[in-house]
């Protein structure tokens, strides 16, 4: 039987970087795509293929997913992990930069899921593996337009599952806790940007410079911890409609399905 043939999107850092690695020791041809080339050199010596891809950009997408497919005559894993978190207040968010986290997060996966499906659905089988978050369950002050996207990537996976299932494509939602990349980081430095003055400047501050503290401290999961379940999520003969793992993510969604929103906005504003 040939390799199985995996694309994995932000494979430049964090938890695709670690993915593609993980695929690799499971025996797929890995395709690592990202921006920018240039931070894949190391999955390069490892033998992964690595790929220029701006899920903005859809000239890019097209031209990466015609690449791999010219060369291996298909795509059996298509694991959209490229996105980033954008906080701050949605008062005073610029809608340019709501359109971009929308358009990286939403659409730029739905338009890879459009890219690979024909060539899964010809060949009747696939699996879709979409990187949510607990965030896509839950919520975080200043996070608004991140867990939009989040929450809308939850109902977009749900509705493909179905579409998919006839055709022998399965879609697995991996929603990942806390862990140790460079997201929260970004995350505090997009909501220090938006809201470092004005009505929202103090509180904004305050989450910001906890969202630092926990990102750079020691008790967030590894990347590699979520690498791993997606592994398992794409050999399994059947496997889960979600892997919800990592750092307080299961007590997170827990405590808001138990005690309903407004304990849980109460929980929240204590810890931020």
């Amino acid at each position: 039987m040939s390799k199985k043939v995996a694309l994995i999107t932000g494979a430049s850092s964090g938890i695709g970087k670690s993915t593609a690695i993980e695929l690799n020791k499971r025996g797929f041809i890995v395709y690592g795509a990202a921006r920018r080339k240039d931070m894949m050199q190391d999955l390069e010596v490892k033998g992964i293929h690595t790929i220029s891809l701006d899920v903005t950009n859809d000239e890019s997408m097209v031209k990466c997913v015609n690449e791999i497919l010219n060369k291996e005559g298909k795509i059996d894993v298509l694991v959209n992990n490229a996105g980033y978190g954008s906080y701050g207040a949605i008062e005073d968010v610029p809608m340019e930069e709501a359109r971009r986290q929308v358009e990286v997060n939403v659409f730029g996966l739905a338009r890879m899921v459009q890219l690979v499906v024909p060539s899964m659905r010809k060949n009747k089988s696939g699996r879709i593996v979409n990187i949510s978050s607990m965030g896509g369950k839950i919520w975080t002050k200043f996070g608004g337009w991140y867990h939009a996207t989040k929450f809308a990537v939850e109902g977009f996976s749900d509705c493909l599952r179905l579409e998919l299932e006839p055709f022998g494509i399965d879609v697995v939602v991996i929603e990942p806790g806390g862990i140790t990349t460079d997201w929260g980081i970004i995350a505090a430095e997009k909501l220090r940007d938006a809201s470092a003055k004005g009505a929202y400047a103090q509180a904004a501050s305050k989450t910001a410079d906890g969202m630092i503290k926990n990102y750079t401290g020691n008790q967030m999961s590894k990347p590699e911890l979520i690498a791993r379940c997606i592994g398992k999520a794409i050999t399994v003969r059947r496997p889960k409609t979600r892997y919800l793992v990592g750092y307080f993510a299961k007590p997170m969604v827990f405590m808001k399905a138990v005690f309903g929103d407004r304990a849980y906005d109460r929980i929240i504003k204590m810890f931020s």
